[in-house]
């Protein structure tokens, strides 16, 4: 049977009986860890086997947040502090040979990091754009102001996930850098022209569209939908999402526990699906909100699971060769070099 149309989040760096028990019943899609549940390699490694066992399935995704900044769930001492988009950004400005090298040199060294650990989706590249004024819950995360830039970049970092073995995701879909709210704590309204829209915060994401991975943005366009918020916007999802911008893969919700959605987590989740997500990420790993949405969202079928399955079958080994187009090493002392020249 196929699994239930639902990301989780976990508590800690072990699976308890508890989850192990949620995990065998509910057979969600994946699983999606946080610094929380991250304490070394062999824990890791330790981890990430055991939720597929509970599982039962040895390609459930396990996907992570990190993009390098101050968005990055493993870190050091054990993994390298990866830089913020807008570092490579800026390197770009001065280079844009060597910003996009660096681009992709990070994706694939991030895609390599968690391949080694049994994480095989990194919730990277952010193609929001990084706009003066905004609030600052994208803010460097953003590779730059302009879409071409944007686009140019995430591509580059895209690829390199996937030459380090891992899938990408593309996000916050249609766009989330113009929010001057935090949609962790409160709903953003985005009051824009949709031509402006069009030219802008969208082109991106269009450029992109063949990804096989996206998430959605909690965030209201009111040229669009007054009413609602995109993950929960059957107008955005349908005349947006997948009409203009022309992305046909598989839809997954930002965190569905964020303060800006409202509602129950378990009537969030029916909305997202009613509207056109695919799949439904629900992070905090509480386990009351989890039975509920276990509840609440069905299997995953149709044109949701066949999205699903192609992007599985998009999953690759690590590419063998130790060196970029450029002839240069794939190693953290090559980026560092590359970033030195914007230091």
């Amino acid at each position: 049977m196929p699994p239930r149309a639902l990301i989780v989040g976990l508590e800690g760096p072990e699976l308890c009986p508890g989850e192990r028990a949620y995990l065998e019943k509910s057979d969600p899609w994946g699983v999606i860890l946080f610094a929380r549940n991250v304490e070394s390699p062999d824990q890791l490694c330790r981890l990430t086997g055991d939720i597929r066992d509970a599982l039962s399935r040895t390609d459930a995704p396990i996907l992570i947040d990190q993009e390098g900044g101050r968005v990055q769930r493993m870190g050091p001492p054990h993994w390298p502090a990866y830089p913020h988009a807008r570092q490579i950004g800026a390197l770009y400005a001065n280079d844009p040979d060597s910003g996009l090298e660096a681009a992709h040199l990070a994706g694939r060294l991030i895609g390599l990091d968690l391949n080694r650990v049994g994480i095989d989706v990194a919730c990277i590249p952010v193609l929001d754009l990084g706009l003066d004024g905004a609030d600052q819950v994208i803010g460097h995360r953003a590779y730059a102001a302009d879409p071409a830039i944007v686009a140019e970049l995430g591509r580059a970092a895209a690829d390199g996930v996937r030459a380090g073995g891992c899938l990408a995701v593309i996000k916050h879909m249609p766009g989330h850098g113009r929010a001057m709210c935090d949609s962790h704590h409160q709903l953003p309204f985005v009051d824009v022209p949709i031509d402006t829209l069009r030219q802008t915060d969208f082109a991106p994401f269009h450029a992109l569209r063949e990804e096989p991975l996206a998430m959605s943005a909690h965030v209201v366009y009111s040229a669009i939908d007054p009413d609602r918020p995109a993950t929960v916007s059957p107008s955005i999802i349908t005349q947006v999402i997948r009409g203009e911008i022309g992305f046909d893969g598989l839809l997954m919700t930002d965190d569905i526990s964020m303060q800006a959605l409202d509602g129950s987590v378990d009537e969030r989740g029916a909305a997202a699906l009613a509207a056109g997500c695919d799949i439904v990420l629900h992070c905090n790993g509480v386990a009351g909100e989890m039975e509920r949405l276990a509840d609440a969202v069905p299997q995953l079928s149709g044109r949701a699971l066949e999205r699903a399955e192609a992007a599985l079958a998009g999953r690759g080994e690590p590419d063998p060769s130790g060196t970029l187009p450029s002839g240069q090493p794939v190693s953290l002392a090559h980026l560092d070099a590359l970033l030195s020249k914007v230091a």
